[in-house]
């Protein structure tokens, strides 16, 4: 078996001699076997414990069994305490999903203290084809279906090349005890209730299914630069770019893939695709990223990507030296003091600059062809009720520079 796990680093190139390698380590069958085949193989080990501190006794008695081993091992042992339940609580995310983002941050803080060159988890082809299984219950692309990699940045999966009955054995063998999380017998989450009851109907219908599943996933992460650069070449061809595609370029394959990590549900990718181009206007929002028809297209922005602080800088001058979209001139004996600005809102107008005529502030941007985004942040510049400055775009004309202007107002804008 040691023999296998060290093929499998090698052929992944998960680590290098003399690399110093962290090792989460639980308390649990898979890690401390883990633990043991790295340091028979001659790798630096240095362990890693979370103490969630959700189990009460039996979280505490997992760091004491952790760090007796550690100490009976000889290996350097480092033990972070977590108040799991108020991030889960603070974050509105499941206890779950916030145990797996302190642990994370955690190992990735004690990388960079440590001077470590990767972190090693415990997971193995039972824990993969779950992976599987979960990613399709919940619908899923190929992306969902390559499961999980025998490395992900700075993360690497030695046991990937073993099933659990394996790990088993192995502790078997050498008469390694090991703790139980009682919680991993319990059928409160959805993964728990494939381990426990889909896992084992698979196996009753097919011995292989494990192997087999575990084996899909592999191929699939082989098959995925491929595809990938497929999808890539096929959004060149439609004038996708990351940030801005036509509705009607979109297959739901390209949508999928243009919006993965973005955080949007399946549920808004359908309803997307089912909106007319002509539907102007319409939003979707995930948690970070907002999407936006207008004419035709489909803008995507991180939300409050382009949310600058903007000051606006006055002062008398002489003459109009200095240019630029974030300059305006203003007869200054025209304007009613102190300035305003503030976002332009419905029903705003004002007469552009070489022009006698009032036109709507909407119309104008419209006209520049400014997207939905562009006019919701669009800054106007107010002398009382009447605006004087379309920010960074036109002045209005009322306020202009004649040869009878005897005090000249120069506007900046400052971004921030």
């Amino acid at each position: 078996m040691k023999h296998r796990v060290k093929q499998y680093i090698e052929k992944h190139h998960l680590l290098s001699s003399g690399d110093i390698v962290l090792v989460g380590v639980s308390g649990g069958a898979d890690s401390v076997a883990l633990l043991h085949i790295l340091l028979d193989l001659g790798y630096k080990i240095e362990a890693l414990h979370c103490n969630f501190q959700l189990r009460g006794e039996e979280s505490d008695r997992d760091e004491a069994f952790v760090d007796t081993l550690c100490q009976n091992l000889n290996i350097p042992i480092f033990i972070k305490h977590f108040s799991t339940a108020e991030y889960a609580s603070e974050h509105r995310i499941s206890i779950e999903m916030a145990a797996r983002d302190l642990r994370y941050e955690w190992f990735r803080e004690m990388k960079t203290l440590l001077g470590a060159q990767c972190i090693a988890v415990a997971h193995h082809k039972d824990d993969q084809a779950e992976t599987l299984m979960l990613n399709l219950v919940r619908g899923t692309g190929m992306r969902g279906l390559a499961g999980m990699y025998p490395k992900n940045g700075d993360i690497i999966r030695p046991f990937l090349c073993l099933n659990k009955r394996e790990i088993l054995n192995y502790l078997k063998e050498i008469g390694q005890e090991y703790t139980t999380d009682s919680t991993n017998l319990e059928r409160e989450t959805l993964r728990n209730v494939i381990r426990l009851d889909i896992m084992p109907r698979l196996e009753q219908l097919n011995p292989q299914a494990i192997e087999n599943l575990a084996n899909t996933a592999r191929i699939m992460q082989e098959s995925w630069p491929y595809y990938q650069e497929s999808i890539e070449t096929h959004m060149q061809q439609m004038g996708i770019t990351p940030n801005k595609g036509a509705l009607a370029s979109f297959t739901p394959t390209l949508l999928h893939e243009w919006l993965y990590g973005k955080g949007f549900s399946a549920t808004q990718e359908k309803e997307i695709l089912s909106v007319a181009s002509d539907g102007t206007g319409k939003r979707w929002e995930s948690m970070n990223y907002q999407l936006l028809l207008d004419r035709g297209y489909l803008l995507l922005e991180e939300r409050g990507e382009n949310e600058s602080s903007t000051e606006l800088i006055t002062e008398y001058v002489d003459s109009m030296t200095d240019q630029g979209s974030d300059v305006a001139y203003l007869d200054a004996e025209k304007i009613l003091m102190p300035l305003t600005m503030r976002k332009t809102q419905k029903g705003d107008r004002f007469v552009p600059f070489g022009m006698t005529g009032f036109k709507l502030v909407s119309d104008f941007l419209t006209d520049l062809k400014c997207s939905l985004f562009e006019k919701q942040r669009q800054q106007v510049v107010c002398s009382g009720e009447d605006i004087v400055w379309v920010v960074g775009r036109r002045s209005d004309n009322r306020y202009r520079i004649t040869p009878s202007t005897k005090k000249i107002l120069k506007l900046r804008i400052n971004i921030n």
